[in-house]
């Protein structure tokens, strides 16, 4: 195993995604004991994506594939040198104080914010847990999940449809390998032929940004005309059947999701809903379950290990 997985296999599972009841987090947790906390994230955050844009999503991600194992979907993830950049000086101003799964939550905050999102407060006072279970990465959504499947993994740990499909949202930034669209463009489901619900106008372009037999780790943008952006963008092209993930796609295919879709696009006679406001809701929902506080787990000296 080289130097790069070792690091990602012993990331332990900072926002845990468990069945349990809200942790008591709150917004100005570190406002006495490392007050500068906050901005030492954003600080760090902003320098680095202005180094790379693709930093942002790869922050935003990480809140997602939280196990950070050697799960296919979580070693393509970027950032990581982010964090412990941001662990570094936070150790240097508060030793043993701000958690890394703290130093997560914001610095998805604040990758949003980068890129064009409005900030919003994130509560804080979560603690590093002590495992991390490779097994756990079967819990995250897969780009090839059904929208029942989706739902449902989203059901078991507490969060709506509407919280699914805010959430997906945020694939509005970001970029995916070829290899996790390719099937769909020329031999899906054994067919011989494209995925059907791919817009056949829209087939031709995705058959040339990843053509068959090309390079598999080749990336392409995630919203398609508009990946660098925070914005609703991501919605209309689902409804326009140019989704490239199937699992984006197939929100389209779910009375209840598709409901949501087209109330972030603004569809005349449905009350509309404003990503940048019900992303926040959704993220805050989302890093507050399962989390460990108070005296459980551990402030980690470096996000990579254990103490």
């Amino acid at each position: 195993m080289d130097s790069f997985l070792k690091q990602v296999s012993v990331l332990v599972l900072l926002l845990l995604v468990t069945p349990s009841a809200l942790a008591q987090t709150k917004v100005g947790f570190y406002s006495t004991s490392c007050p500068k906390a906050e901005t030492i994230v954003s600080d760090t955050v902003k320098k680095h994506v202005k180094a790379n844009t693709a930093v942002a999503p790869g922050l935003l991600r990480m809140i997602f594939h939280d196990c950070f194992k050697t799960a296919t979907p979580n070693l393509l993830l970027r950032g990581y040198d982010v964090i412990e950049d941001a662990k570094t000086q936070l150790e240097a101003a508060c030793p043993g104080v701000v958690s890394c799964s703290d130093i997560l939550a914001l610095a998805g905050r604040d990758s949003t914010v980068a890129v064009g999102g409005l900030t919003y407060k994130v509560p804080t006072g979560r603690r590093d847990g002590r495992v991390s279970l490779a097994s756990d990465t079967a819990n995250l959504p897969s780009f090839r999940d059904s929208v029942d499947v989706q739902k449902k993994k989203f059901s078991d740990v507490g969060l709506s449809a509407q919280d699914l499909v805010t959430l997906v949202g945020g694939h509005t930034i970001g970029t995916v390998a070829c290899q996790f669209v390719s099937y769909r463009l020329y031999n899906f489901t054994s067919s011989g032929g494209p995925d059907p619900t791919i817009d056949s106008t829209f087939l031709s372009t995705l058959q040339s940004l990843c053509p068959q037999g090309g390079d598999g780790n080749k990336r392409i943008a995630l919203d398609y005309g508009s990946g660098d952006d925070f914005d609703n963008s991501f919605f209309k092209n689902v409804q326009n059947n140019r989704g490239i993930l199937e699992s984006d796609q197939s929100l389209w295919q779910d009375n209840t999701t598709q409901t949501y879709v087209k109330r972030y696009i603004g569809i005349r006679g449905l009350a509309g809903l404003t990503l940048n406001v019900e992303f926040a809701k959704s993220m805050i929902k989302m890093t507050n379950v399962g989390v460990k506080t108070g005296t459980d787990g551990e402030i980690r000296k470096v996000c990579s290990k254990i103490n």
